[in-house]
């Protein structure tokens, strides 16, 4: 049994201080106590000891580089892998410990995964989702999902579920990265929305629905999507919040997953930097109204996007109102719960995976404190 104290624990939830001493056998928390250590306890000194973060929207076999489609299209699936290698490091040594990718080519991430899970302590805890669906000639097209039709939706669904994806995702609107889409126009009908939405739960798979636009976010909710992604109201002249879909988000209890963040000197997507004051005034309705709300991170789609943004991210969340600890729930146990993880992740406790982060001060009074990272654990090991 392995034995890590630091200053303070936030366990997923809430905040305790006075040492806390977190007991690890294998690759399980197996108990939180304080008082005395025992004499071989790692004791890391003045740090906050969190969950490992955990990242829902991100993208591994993106490069976060200047063309990250262009590089993409122009290598092979073995390349593929070396780069999503790559990102799910980087990600891990910023203490995020479990990342559900969101789009790939040719189910890439799902070889990430077995490599992850034969050495644990080696990668991030991966979720997979495959190629995403699309329309003929949709938003990211060329990762090898288009499909259409109520018929066709489902036998795709049905087939990535065959593969063993752990999440179906459906782009319900276009999106910023592929020319000839507008990511305030919908790509499929409701009832082409509803049917991904079924047959994901007809194998057992939550269903993850990228939607900007109001009429795509209600018919995602109305579908039965588990997770809106994005959720910015977007329309043709810039962005509007819609107070009655905002109301059939809190109502549905559709978690809507932020994909917020930016590393700070880096361009940012035009548009988005031009929106920014009005989609946070938009999420600050989204949470008054009561949406259950996550921050991811997007991470890989441009250079502002690198793969350990998501501490970011978490800072950005507090520009809706949130207390700190709310902020680290959104990254920790509540992004666990939408991922369908929340009995093995995002919280330190007796029973949960010993994904652990420590990091220096105390984040629940500067949330900043997430990017001074001191140690990480996989599965019981330190990575870092």
């Amino acid at each position: 049994m392995r034995a890590i104290r630091g200053a303070r624990l936030f366990d997923g939830i809430s905040t305790t201080g006075n040492n806390p001493i977190v007991y690890v056998e294998g690759g399980t928390v197996v108990g939180v106590a304080h008082g005395d250590p025992p004499p071989d306890v790692l004791d890391l000194g003045d740090v906050t000891l969190l969950p490992g973060l955990v990242d829902a929207h991100t993208h591994l076999v993106f490069d976060a580089g200047a063309d990250p489609v262009g590089r993409l299209r122009s290598v092979d699936d073995d390349e593929l892998l070396r780069g999503a290698h790559e990102a799910a490091t980087r990600a891990l040594h910023a203490g995020i410990t479990t990342v559900r990718d969101l789009g790939d080519r040719g189910y890439v991430a799902l070889r990430l995964r077995a490599a992850f899970a034969a050495e644990p302590h080696t990668g991030p805890h991966v979720l997979a989702a495959g190629p995403p669906l699309t329309s003929p000639g949709g938003h990211c097209w060329w990762l090898g999902g288009e499909v259409s039709g109520v018929t066709g939706i489902r036998a795709a669904v049905a087939e990535h579920a065959a593969s063993g994806v752990d999440v179906i995702k459906v782009l319900a609107t276009g999106g910023e990265i592929t020319p000839g889409t507008r990511p305030y126009l919908p790509q499929f009908s409701p009832a082409e929305l509803a049917a991904a939405a079924d047959e994901a739960h007809r194998h057992g798979l939550p269903a993850a629905a990228h939607a900007h636009s109001a009429g795509a976010i209600a018919a995602a909710a109305d579908a039965g999507f588990d997770t809106v992604e994005h959720g910015s109201f977007l329309t043709a002249d810039g962005a509007a919040a819609d107070a009655a879909v905002i109301e059939k988000l809190a109502a549905s209890g559709t978690v809507v997953s932020a994909t917020l963040g930016y590393l700070p000197g880096q361009p940012v997507n035009p548009r988005t930097a031009a929106l920014s004051a009005t989609l946070t005034a938009i999420f600050q309705e989204q949470r008054r109204a009561g949406v259950r709300m996550i921050v991811t991170s997007d991470a890989g789609i441009d250079p502002s996007k690198p793969h350990d943004v998501l501490p970011y991210a978490a800072e950005m969340f507090l520009l809706f109102g949130d207390p700190p600890e709310a902020a680290l729930r959104a990254v920790t146990a509540d992004a666990a719960a939408a991922c369908g993880l929340g009995a093995t992740k995002g919280r330190v406790a007796a029973g949960y995976d010993a994904d652990l982060l420590a990091v220096a001060g105390d984040p629940t009074t500067d949330i900043t404190a997430l990017r001074d990272v001191r140690a990480v654990f996989r599965a019981g090991r330190r990575v870092r």
